[in-house]
């Protein structure tokens, strides 16, 4: 799931995984599964995607 909500901020579309139009991030930072700032900090930018 990080890898799908993550995606768009890896190839520079958005800023913010919560940026992304089409995402369904919302939806799980409503479900209490991420903070709504998940994925602006280095800790997910240095993690290993492949």
């Amino acid at each position: 799931m990080d890898y799908i909500h993550y995606n768009p901020v890896k190839h520079g579309y958005v800023a913010q995984a919560r940026d992304w139009p089409y995402s369904t991030f919302p939806r799980w930072v409503e479900r209490g599964v991420y903070t709504e700032d998940w994925g602006v900090g280095n800790d997910v930018r240095d993690m290993n995607w492949e």
